[in-house]
């Protein structure tokens, strides 16, 4: 499957968004995901299926003061 990622073009075989952000080392307490436009909440990360020409956002989460 052919998926946008933060304006890169890959190539997945994983199904869900949990699945994507593992597959890219990223701790999920950590990041927001936006897919096709929309916030994916961190508790539905799981069960958002990905889809061929799907197009994510994920911006990583820092603390700071």
């Amino acid at each position: 499957m052919q998926i946008m990622v933060n304006g890169e073009s890959r190539e997945l075989t994983v199904a869900t968004v949990a699945e994507l952000l593992e597959s890219l080392s990223m701790e999920p307490r950590r990041v927001a995901v936006e897919l096709n436009r929309q916030i994916v909440p961190r508790a539905q990360h799981g069960e958002t299926v990905l889809k061929d020409r799907d197009t994510l956002e994920i911006v990583t989460l820092v603390g700071g003061g």
